[in-house]
């Protein structure tokens, strides 16, 4: 009998190490306190099966003119709320970025536990593995770890949305909310060597969601009322429709299929070398695969 526990024992760890390596490791990079659609993106992640998150960081946005006294904090706040109200929630760290963009001179790093998390981490990989880091603010958190660690780059691969492009010109433009929130770790993460896929807001615009539509199709548990009070008493919360940015770049990583990504060499000052942007993407499809994603979850499948 004690033979028989030991091996089930053994193909029930097995089994668990092989499922855990077959998820998606990523850590999430969220300016959560900010506008609605973090929220929304943080749960499209949290509720997908396929997908571990390490790390649910917060993000700095005092530059904008809507800030709070304490933007990092309030986005931490927020995230820590958001992992309460899913069933593995707690297993996942809430950390703390830097409380304000990168300094102009001397040591530029924010540091904090979030950035040193990300450093930790990426010490961690073998061989040609790389870490997964989906940021949805400003790249505070993450250009900090590599000005603090420069050995880190070549472990990174980012998924931001950030900056609008104009594909028939072949115009990168960098003044849109999540450029402007910290331009310096934008300007060091273009001049890096970590990999990057960007979604530009101009490509996201199409991904509009219905407020009478989302609370209906949402439901009555915590989490979904803890989505639909997020849209109703946000500072702008009387908009019938917006874009929920941050699900596009989500969308981008988890269903690559549903977007069209091109590479393009940046120009000198944007450093001269090879990213990818996503050009299109299928507004419709993400939509539903949020909804049938939250159904799913919410029935245990």
């Amino acid at each position: 009998m004690g033979r028989y526990f030991v091996v089930v024992l053994i193909l029930i760890v097995a089994c668990h190490a092989s499922l855990s390596q077959d998820k998606h490791r990523i850590i999430v990079d969220a300016d959560t306190g900010n506008e609605v659609d973090d929220a929304y993106a943080i749960a499209r992640l949290l509720i997908d099966p396929g997908v571990e998150i390490i790390a649910l960081n917060a993000t700095q946005w005092q530059a904008s003119h809507w800030a709070v006294d304490q933007s990092m904090e309030e986005s931490y706040r927020l995230n820590k709320m958001i992992l309460g109200y899913t069933r593995d929630g707690h297993q996942i760290k809430a950390l703390r970025g830097g409380v304000n963009r990168m300094f102009d001179w001397g040591d530029k790093a924010q540091h904090s536990a979030a950035t040193y998390n990300i450093i930790q981490e990426a010490d961690r990989l073998n061989g040609q593995q790389k870490l997964d880091i989906i940021v949805l603010g400003a790249l505070t958190n993450v250009a900090s770890a590599v000005l603090i660690e420069p050995g880190i780059a070549a472990k990174l691969r980012i998924y931001w949305l950030g900056t609008t492009y104009d594909f028939e010109q072949g115009v990168l433009k960098k003044t849109d909310f999540n450029c402007v929130m910290d331009i310096q770790a934008l300007d060091v993460m273009l001049h890096s060597t970590v990999e990057m896929h960007i979604m530009p807001h101009s490509t996201a615009v199409p991904l509009r969601f219905h407020f009478e539509e989302t609370s209906e199709r949402l439901g009555d548990d915590p989490l979904s009322q803890f989505l639909i009070d997020r849209w109703k008493y946000h500072k702008d919360g009387a908009r019938l429709r917006r874009t929920l940015w941050d699900i596009a770049i989500v969308a981008a990583y988890l269903r690559p299929e549903w977007t069209e990504q091109v590479t393009i060499k940046t120009s000198k000052e944007n450093g001269g070398r090879v990213i990818g942007f996503y050009k299109s993407i299928n507004a419709e499809a993400i939509k539903e695969d949020f909804f049938k994603a939250y159904h799913n979850y919410m029935d245990g499948e």
